[in-house]
């Protein structure tokens, strides 16, 4: 399989629309190379929005800038809100513990590695909200409407009450309350084949909610996730984290984009 670079003005309006019909009338092999930038992408998945796997794309590099002062408001904050959301959960966390073991069999809280900042492994705490062994076939990515889901756990996932236990993780540093939504290591492995750059993601904090995830969250595939959280990246700003709560909100009353 032959493998081809392509240059091309990520700048131009419109040359995304139309660069993989351009890049496989003059390039028969089935597997190309093409770097663009989010936008660029954008308007790809505006024509095709599935990538064939066996073409790839290779995003911009992102710098991410030395923010001192956003950094520390930034964990301040997630200090804060996520002790409040510890002290204020803690009721509804029982109750819903309950519930999940009187649903099904197996553990309450659902432990699995993730990756971090910078690639560093950490463990997630959600509520079980699939039946015990759910993987025993392997990794699988969430569909809609998904069998694995207990009745309990559907519910869990529509109203994202699955996620509480996340406030620990945001409290012990391994996560933000803003940012890209945490993955495991064998889909930025798979993702990465075929989308280079995917796992810029890793060069922020992961969060408990995240651009991606008020824009689409479950809905988008990943190399529309990446598109909000590579402007996310690149855009880290004060305004940026309230737009992000404040469509956060919207989406816990709108069930959108949950599985």
């Amino acid at each position: 399989m032959n493998n081809s670079n392509i240059d091309i003005d990520i700048m131009k309006p419109g040359f995304g629309e139309n660069v993989l019909q351009k890049v496989r009338e003059t390039n028969s092999p089935q597997f190309f190379e093409v770097s663009i930038n989010e936008k660029a992408l954008l308007e790809i998945l505006h024509k095709e929005r599935k990538l064939n796997r066996q073409e790839k794309i290779v995003l911009e590099h992102v710098i991410v800038k030395k923010k001192y002062f956003f950094r520390f408001v930034k964990r301040t904050f997630d200090i804060v809100s996520s002790l409040i959301g510890i002290a204020c959960s803690l009721i509804p966390m029982l109750i819903i513990a309950i519930f999940i073991k009187l649903n099904s069999k197996g553990p309450i809280i659902f432990k699995q590695e993730r990756l971090g900042l910078n690639g560093k492994p950490f463990t997630v705490y959600k509520f079980r909200s699939m039946y015990f062994d759910s993987e025993k076939n392997g990794a699988q990515w969430a569909e809609q409407n998904d069998p694995r889901v207990t009745k309990v756990g559907r519910f869990l996932r529509k109203t994202r009450l699955d996620e509480l236990p996340q406030f620990f993780n945001i409290f012990l540093g391994n996560m933000s309350f803003i940012g890209p939504r945490p993955e495991r290591k064998i889909f930025y492995d798979i993702f990465e084949e075929y989308i280079v750059g995917f796992n810029q993601r890793l060069k922020v904090k992961p969060g408990l909610t995240g651009w991606a995830q008020v824009n689409g969250g479950y809905d988008l595939l990943p190399e529309e996730k990446i598109i909000y959280d590579l402007e996310y990246i690149k855009k880290q700003s004060f305004l940026m984290e309230i737009k992000c709560i404040i469509k956060t909100f919207k989406v816990l009353f709108t069930h959108n984009g949950a599985r």
